[in-house]
């Protein structure tokens, strides 16, 4: 029989102020890298694709087509792009009221990544035509075919905000909290979970 780890495993070790300002860097430089990532691979879409027939990748699995989409995946919402511009600045205030309270090194990258992923596409809503709150954001990859009918087309903003969501799911699940510690459910599991010798 093995003694239960606390609950708090983490808030001993390395809790303090230094692991708080270590977890809003990673924050910070995900974030950025992610959100001119996204910038570059727009203009260069504006640059070389305005125009032009989509350029087929790996054999047809990828291709690069140009797109301004003033809704949501498949255009949807696309009379209501305003929503969306104020629900993603929602976004952004809270992951800065999240940052205040991180330890936690990966949920930092999660929140960097949906951060970037957010801010790439919110610049486009604010600056780009037809105006501010309801710019069309640029798109440009599609897969399995040219013009988004497997899936929807899609710019790397969106695919950091997926990664990053999917990476909080993930760490929601395992009991990983954005403080450092875990959670009850995943300790006990793993204090109780079968080993060879008592199978």
């Amino acid at each position: 029989m093995t003694a239960a780890r606390p609950v708090e495993e983490t808030i001993g070790r390395g809790a303090g102020p230094r692991r708080v300002r270590r977890a809003v860097i990673v924050l910070g430089l995900v974030a950025l890298v992610s959100y001119l990532a996204d910038l570059g691979t727009k203009q260069l879409a504006l640059t070389n694709l305005e125009g032009r027939e989509p350029i087929r990748l790996l054999g047809g699995a990828v291709h690069l087509t140009l797109t301004f989409n003033s809704g949501a995946a498949f255009g949807l919402g696309a009379d209501y792009t305003w929503i969306f511009s104020v629900i993603t600045i929602a976004v952004i205030g809270w992951i800065g009221w999240m940052a205040l309270r991180l330890r936690s090194v990966p949920w930092a990258v999660s929140l960097g990544l949906v951060l970037g992923g957010a801010l790439g596409n919110l610049t486009d809503r604010l600056f780009r035509d037809p105006g501010p709150f309801v710019g069309h954001v640029v798109d440009m990859i599609s897969l399995f075919d040219p013009y988004g009918q497997v899936w929807p087309i899609f710019n790397l903003a969106d695919s950091s905000l997926v990664a990053g969501v999917l990476l909080a799911v993930l760490l929601e699940f395992t009991g990983r909290r954005h403080d450092g510690t875990r959670s009850t459910d995943a300790v006990a599991k793993t204090d109780h979970a079968p080993t060879e010798e008592s199978a």
